[in-house]
């Protein structure tokens, strides 16, 4: 099992942020979840709600700004021992994992088939160095289908947050997934068997309990999202 930082290190650090990310590299960390939107301009950038308000302190829809219109939000809004954190770019991002083993790329959800499929063309390009340890995870099966649709080489994970119980795994085999990620709630021992006897990885998410984390260990789960990594760290035994 691999510790992975949920939005880099939301319970230690800014989420989503180049500095989020590069704390969770400095303490030796390999694995990260983070989330994917594509603004009106067509950068992908790195944030998880499509307004700026809770990790800003700032009213302001997401997609009505391009790139260029960024600046003055801060995403450290929050975290007054930290510098300014203006919300990062894909490709910032990456520069900061190249020696990531593990990056789980939620790309959050879109309107249409067409958004699906530009952002989709756009992200695979972006990731053309990471094949190896990328995988692109979404609850929108909108995105799923765009993957589908475009014979992408990447691993993909279906993302449950519904208490569908097998239909999850059906859907994630019919998906061409190979992986499900659980909310943590729904991840009860014997989904997670039923999980891998269907020949799935599993990562659940967001486990900041670490009793919690020691027992999805003993269930053989590939890998733990959680907002506090260097805690995990400090009470697992890793290989």
């Amino acid at each position: 099992m691999i510790i992975i930082g949920h939005r880099g290190a939301r319970g230690e650090a800014p989420e989503n942020t180049l500095a989020g990310f590069q704390y969770i590299h400095d303490l030796g960390i390999r694995g990260v979840e983070f989330d994917v939107r594509q603004l009106k301009d067509g950068e992908l950038v790195v944030m998880h709600d499509d307004n700026f308000l809770r990790t800003t302190g700032m009213d302001k829809p997401l997609y009505e700004l391009d790139s260029t219109q960024l600046t003055p939000y801060n995403q450290a809004h929050i975290w007054m021992d930290w510098e300014k954190q203006i919300t990062p770019s894909l490709m910032q991002s990456l520069k900061i994992m190249q020696d990531f083993n593990h990056l789980e790329i939620e790309v959050k959800a879109v309107e249409t088939a067409e958004q699906a499929n530009t952002l989709i063309t756009e992200l695979q390009k972006q990731l053309q160095t990471f094949e190896q340890t990328a995988v692109i995870t979404s609850f929108d099966l909108k995105i799923h289908q765009a993957l589908q649709q475009q014979n992408s080489v990447f691993k993909r994970g279906l993302l449950i947050e519904e208490d569908i119980g097998t239909l999850a795994i059906e859907q994630a085999l019919v998906l061409g997934c190979c992986q499900i990620g659980w909310m943590n709630q729904l991840a009860t021992d014997e989904i997670l068997r039923k999980t891998q006897q269907a020949g799935l990885k599993i990562s659940v998410w967001t486990v900041n309990d670490i009793e919690r984390a020691k027992h999805l260990q003993s269930l053989g789960i590939d890998g733990l999202i959680t907002d506090f990594p260097k805690l995990m760290m400090q009470h697992l035994q890793l290989d």
